[in-house]
């Protein structure tokens, strides 16, 4: 993938994250996984499917554990993956991890809002994972997110 590839599917995950109804406590994100040859696999987001469901969750959901194009796909999330999380046994990071994927882009770190240090960037990191921060996206991820962000 190119920056502009990168770009370019960052800004369909924050266009996704527009349609998560907006929740006190909890964060607007979209999600994509893409395989190597550019094509879109799966995609989420935040209560998609129920009013826990996180958006890197949604978009795993709908492929195959063994799919083989995830080996060489990326995921793009809007936000870091999550590091903690109350309402399923596991985080973002973890699903990540248990996957294939090993190439995350994201558009902002998650703020100590709701979780005062998550660790997902750096945890994907030391796992051996590639991950790519789109700051100059930032801002437009966080817009979709005004609602906590007061």
């Amino acid at each position: 993938m190119t920056h502009a590839d990168d770009v370019t599917w960052m800004e369909r995950a924050i266009e996704l994250s527009r349609k998560c109804p907006p929740a006190e406590g909890a964060f607007s994100v979209g999600a994509i996984i893409v395989g190597a040859d550019g094509t879109e696999l799966a995609n989420g987001y935040s209560r998609e499917t129920d009013a826990h469901v996180h958006a890197e969750e949604s978009a795993l959901a709908k492929l195959p554990a063994d799919d083989t194009r995830l080996a060489s796909a990326t995921l793009y999330s809007t936000l870091e993956p999550c590091s903690e999380r109350k309402s399923r046994p596991l985080t973002c990071t973890q699903l990540i991890l248990r996957s294939p994927i090993r190439r995350v882009v994201i558009a902002w770190r998650e703020p100590s809002l709701l979780v005062a240090d998550c660790v997902g960037v750096e945890t994907l990191r030391e796992a051996g994972g590639e991950i790519l921060e789109l700051p100059n996206l930032a801002d437009a991820a966080r817009a979709v997110n005004a609602h906590l962000l007061k």
